[in-house]
């Protein structure tokens, strides 16, 4: 199992008093593990740092204000992708397909997509492997790295250091991420409703293939099992 993967998941998910006592100990594998570079291993300390001893109300205040409430910043792949309603759920089964192929199974609340979901899966694989399915998703993490860096956000560190661990930098002429636009208020539930209504399916000759595609496609071809590998 590789530790750190299954360290940032843990980071990215809602934090509660469970994670704020687990926050050094996460630190304490991630440093050991030594997989990233020593700017990333400085920027997330800083996060560990501020999840361990910050206020927890404020800290969950921000994450639902970050992740649930902004659109542009959703831990869910698939909303970062042009098209994303597009074979939606195809692509959902597919994923799903891949993490139980490999022993992961989640439960019926979870959706595949959900990064933290994907880090849990990939911190069950091989080095080589993980890292280069995680090289499917590098231009989403870049994008969000970005997005959070420029509100601030400490969580970035974690988006920066998912790309220095992916294999291939993204293949930035022909990838489309959705793109960031205006974001609702995290305070006016109606214009969030209204923000995150699916956008209309599109089926039949019109029906042009966009970067989800590509990254299904990806996914599908990482379903075939590699030979085994100690951990």
């Amino acid at each position: 199992m590789r530790k750190t993967f299954k360290a940032l998941s843990a980071l990215l998910n809602y934090p509660d008093e469970e994670l704020q006592n687990a926050a050094p100990e996460l630190r304490r594998v991630i440093d050991e593990e030594n997989l990233l570079p020593a700017d990333s291993r400085r920027l997330l300390d800083a996060l560990v740092e501020e999840i361990a001893s910050g206020d927890l109300y404020a800290l969950q205040e921000r994450y639902v204000d970050q992740f649930d409430r902004t659109r542009s910043l959703s831990l869910h792949l698939f909303e970062h992708v042009h098209g994303e309603s597009r074979d939606r759920g195809q692509a959902m089964i597919d994923l799903k397909s891949l993490y139980e192929q490999n022993g992961l199974y989640l439960s019926a609340a979870e959706l595949p997509d959900f990064v933290p979901a994907f880090l849990e899966f990939l911190s069950t694989r091989p080095l080589a492997q993980a890292r280069a399915l995680l090289s499917q998703t590098a231009h989403i993490l870049i994008a969000l790295a970005e997005r959070l860096q420029k509100r601030h956000s400490p969580y970035a560190a974690i988006f920066q250091a998912l790309a220095a661990l992916a294999t291939l930098a993204p293949d930035a002429p022909n990838v489309e991420v959705v793109p960031e636009g205006p974001d609702a208020d995290p305070n006016d539930f109606a214009q969030l409703d209204a923000q995150w209504e699916e956008e209309a399916v599109t089926f039949g000759p019109g029906a042009t293939p966009n970067c989800k595609d590509r990254l299904v496609a990806q996914i599908r071809a990482g379903r075939r099992r590699p030979a085994d590998v100690q951990a």
